[in-house]
């Protein structure tokens, strides 16, 4: 292996000075964690006030910040602040590194070990996590619509704000967020930027203690900044670190978690969060101790292998390799096709990347459409039909649990059969579920067995569809935009959300179900023509393999 010294790579001497287990290095390991136990405390100083009104059904509206609310707030600022000093290395130790010649190709050749199985229990769990956050959204609407007396569809007829505000402020987050933690993982690595975005989790938990609807929206705004980073990031780090012949299913079955939060949270609105329990608020304030234990797992969160050699950063790279199996090999100059990728986002836009963007876009809208309009509003629109809110969402619970167990067989589907077929198969069925919603419209709640058939595809397809999209995204794109290209993907999901939460907030009332099912179906029809036309097969392909077939790179380390 070579030892460089170039610009970009740490001095030995630093190397050993603050290399964790894993392989990484860091700057300031003490501050990170001190950042951490700042947030956790500020995050806890919100409570008190939530617990004085547990004789008031917890209804915080009007109560006025007292002092210890005001300086956890501040320690809340402060510890991310610290955190993020913690974790980011210097930007000239990751902006001008020389890539390596280290053969990653190496790392698809390893087996499955032990780190690989914590590193995707680890990940699974921040999917999990990850996508509770904006879930949350749905099953906490009707209840803070009631408590601000807020325009919505079980009250059309308020004088208030509309309750539509709430998501659209979260994911309004969610989409700049997705942004900038893909251009941010791109340029200061994987794990970092993962860690940040949990501690910020553990700090937006304090949406349920806040008194102010406006706080409220501030709030959701600063946790879509999180969110919106995690997901593409964590797609990117396991896809080039799972060795290629059980990426595929891997990378779908972890993000299959999607519709493990809904299970979740339809499950803890229907207990905890009934208006005669704990309300509303309790679904956010359930997220500090499982953000909290997400930070406490980092040590099974590595540094990608490949971000590392792409920035001339060997020897960590090889700490990390070695942990996961791999043989240390150099490889010629031609054989880097990343050499011919440049560092910047127009990069997704320009060829030979240009179709599979506007796939991914448009699977992305669809996908939004579905999640922020169908799904965001399906437990109001069942309120509206007839049925309670602990039986809504025992209905939606019940929907995604019969669905669950189909994650299993879409992971062996991508994995061993076709990636671009199970796409096409996964979009087609989601969009035809959508149509019988067009067909039926508010006559399917006379039919609880259809009912019930029909919300299993919406509910469980549109997370193993977002779980074979973003996944597809992380293999079509060169590690150099990986997490830019995961990004884009994401925020494409969120874009679709913001359009049509936008339009509910400027209109009377929530869409209807046949309304908002029909959104959802158009893109991801559009999206089935294009990828028949523009898409590739990443089946058990390493990814250096894919980004060469695509700029026509002949590679000798090809089979």
């Amino acid at each position: 292996m070579s030892n460089a010294t170039g610009p970009g790579i740490w001095p030995q001497s630093a190397l050993s000075r603050r290399r964790s287990a894993l392989g990484v290095t860091y700057e300031h390991p003490s501050a990170f964690w001190l950042g951490v136990a700042a947030v956790t405390a500020g995050t806890l100083m919100q409570l008190p006030m939530y617990f004085m009104a547990g004789d008031m059904g917890y209804r915080l509206r009007g109560m006025p910040f007292d002092a210890t609310m005001i300086s956890g707030m501040a320690l809340i600022f402060v510890g991310i602040g610290l955190t993020a000093y913690g974790l980011f290395p210097r930007f000239a130790d990751v902006t001008q590194g020389v890539a390596s010649r280290i053969k990653v190709t190496a790392l698809d050749d390893a087996r499955i070990t032990r780190a690989h199985l914590g590193l995707i229990l680890v990940m699974a769990a921040a999917i999990t996590i990850d996508v509770m956050k904006p879930t949350t959204l749905a099953f906490v609407a009707p209840g803070a619509a009631a408590e601000y007396g807020l325009r919505s569809a079980l009250n059309p007829h308020s004088h208030g704000l509309p309750i539509a505000l709430y998501p659209l402020s979260g994911i309004s987050g969610t989409v700049v967020g997705s942004f900038m933690w893909g251009w941010l993982a791109d340029r200061i690595g994987r794990r970092a930027s993962i860690l940040v975005a949990a501690v910020m989790f553990i700090a937006t938990s304090t949406c349920g203690a806040m008194p102010s609807y406006t706080i409220n929206l501030v709030m959701c705004f600063v946790m879509g900044l999180g969110v919106g980073g995690m997901l593409p990031i964590i797609f990117s780090l396991v896809s080039e670190t799972i060795p290629a012949r059980h990426r595929g299913w891997i990378v779908v079955l972890i993000g299959g978690d999607v519709a493990g939060a809904y299970i979740i949270m339809s499950w803890l609105a229907s207990t905890i969060g009934a208006p005669d329990r704990y309300g509303w608020r309790s679904l956010w304030l359930v997220g500090i101790p499982i953000s909290v234990i997400l930070v406490l797992l980092n040590r099974w969160i590595p540094e990608s292998p490949r971000f590392l050699l792409q920035h001339g950063r060997e020897a960590e790279a090889s700490a990390i390799m070695k942990r996961y199996g791999a043989v240390i090999v150099e490889v010629d100059e031609a054989d880097n096709a990343e050499e011919h990728v440049h560092w910047r986002f127009g990069q997704l836009f320009h060829p030979p990347f240009t179709g599979l963007t506007a796939v991914l876009v448009m699977l992305a809208l669809g996908i939004g459409m579905v999640q922020y309009g169908f799904q965001q509003w399906i437990p109001s629109n069942l309120q509206k039909l007839g049925y309670n809110e602990v039986n809504a969402s025992k209905i939606l619970r019940d929907s995604a649990l019969i669905g669950f167990p189909l994650n299993f067989p879409i992971a062996f589907l991508y994995g061993f059969w076709s990636s671009r077929r199970t796409i096409i198969l996964m979009a087609a069925m989601t969009a035809a579920a959508l149509i019988g919603f067009v067909v039926m419209g508010e006559r399917v709640a006379d039919n609880g067995a259809l009912l019930h058939v029909l919300l299993v595809i919406p509910i469980w397809g549109i997370s193993s569809l977002t779980a074979v999209t973003a996944a597809y995204a992380s293999e079509i794109y060169p590690t150099r935009i990986r997490a830019r290209g995961t990004g884009l993907a994401a925020a494409g999901t969120k874009v679709g959300g913001v359009l049509i939460l936008a339009a509910v907030a400027a209109a009377v009332a929530a869409p209807s179900i046949s309304l908002t099912a029909l959104l959802g179906a158009v893109p991801l029809i559009a999206a089935i023509i294009l990828i028949t036309v523009f898409g590739v097969e990443t089946r058990r392909k390493g990814l250096e393999q894919i980004t060469a077939e695509e700029l026509s790179i002949p590679l000798a380390s090809i089979p």
